[in-house]
């Protein structure tokens, strides 16, 4: 049931952002979700690492970025961020920003700031964490 909701979510996105090269920036920010402070993007979706990953490898491939669209483009940090920022190339060769050493994703069962519905979830072949900041 689960795998059909998430396709369903999905499906709807699917005119939404995609996995596209870019030269640009984007901002990380902080914020609170569930009382726990959380890296979120420019528009304050929680950002989520993948166990799988390494330092310079996303093991996020075939159907699994429809669910856990990468973040694109190299990375500045915003209010609160603190860990080191880089950059690694997925397959495909576009450029995905990496926070300590983790490749950053958003999650699409999150529709709005304030969530965090992909943290610790058994998917697409590995654990999935929302980002939290020290301190």
């Amino acid at each position: 049931m689960l795998a059909l909701v998430l396709f369903g979510i999905a499906v709807a996105r699917a005119s939404g952002p995609s996995v596209t090269a870019s030269g640009g920036g984007v901002t990380l920010k902080t914020a609170k979700v569930g009382g726990i402070t959380v890296l979120t993007n420019a528009d304050g979706l929680t950002l989520y690492l993948f166990v799988p990953d390494t330092a310079t490898t996303s093991k996020c491939t075939g159907s699994c970025p429809a669910y856990w669209p990468p973040v694109t483009g190299s990375p500045k940090a915003g209010p609160g961020v603190t860990g080191t920022l880089g950059t690694i190339r997925r397959p495909g060769g576009v450029v995905q920003a990496t926070y300590d050493g983790h490749p950053l994703y958003t999650y699409v069962g999150d529709g709005r700031p304030g969530q965090a519905r992909g943290n610790n979830l058994d998917l697409n072949g590995g654990l999935w964490y929302e980002v939290r900041m020290s301190g």
